[in-house]
């Protein structure tokens, strides 16, 4: 049994381009199946936060049109209500990379209001990726590649990803409201983001790096993950 590092964003709001602020946090499915997917195959979880605030899930990933009726969205809340990992985070800044087999990062818009700009979880994607461990990061959660860096430079550039598209981020209704756009921001920084359709799975890997484009696309990410683990 391996120990796994899911880092999530530890923001409850998303400060848009006018100074709204608009709740937010995680979303539940791109950390729910995942979770479920890795103590399915064995492994121990372990949640980091910036200073190990208790994420706060997005209510609106909670709403039966996300999760494909009530029924499921009743499951996916209990499964969060359950899973005692949440409630006792970590530290991103005291995590010791050498504990973990693997680091995954779920979106949610939260990610882009503190993981972006967070030194301490850029270091630790930074170490993760040159240690060649498996690194997944799903939707938002790409935003945090933002704060890694290296020589001066993004520790991602030159690597293939999948992040939350402009298509994406228009059609949920926000992309005019935004301060940055998401597939802006990587490309920017010289991350190669691969384009697939909106809300459908579409997963890249790149070295040890998994990387999916929507909530659709976590279970593909923790199924190459797995792969990784062997």
């Amino acid at each position: 049994m391996s120990k796994i590092l899911f880092v999530l964003t530890g923001a409850d709001h998303w400060t848009l381009a006018d100074g709204t602020l608009h709740p937010t946090g995680f979303w539940a499915e791109e950390a729910v199946a995942p979770y479920e997917a890795f103590k399915a195959a064995g492994h121990e979880i372990v949640v980091a936060t910036p200073g190990g605030v208790v994420p706060t899930v997005d209510k609106s990933s909670l709403a039966p049109e996300f999760n494909g009726g009530q029924e499921n969205a009743d499951r996916v809340a209990a499964v969060l209500t359950a899973a005692t990992e949440l409630q006792h985070p970590v530290r991103i800044e005291d995590v010791n990379l050498d504990d973990y087999a693997a680091v995954y990062y779920p979106g949610g818009h939260g990610p882009m209001e503190d993981l972006a700009v967070d030194a301490d979880s850029g270091r630790l994607l930074t170490r993760a990726l040159e240690s060649g461990r498996p690194v997944g990061v799903v939707c938002h959660g790409p935003a945090a590649l933002l704060a890694a860096e290296r020589d001066g430079a993004n520790s991602f550039a030159g690597y293939r990803v999948a992040a939350f598209t402009n298509a994406e981020e228009t059609q949920s209704g926000f992309a005019d409201q935004a301060k940055w756009l998401l597939q802006d921001r990587l490309t920017e920084a010289g991350v190669l983001v691969q384009i697939g359709e909106p809300w459908a799975p579409n997963v890249v890997v790149d070295r040890n790096l998994v990387t999916g484009q929507n909530p659709a696309s976590s279970a593909p990410v923790a199924e190459e993950l797995l792969k990784k683990l062997g």
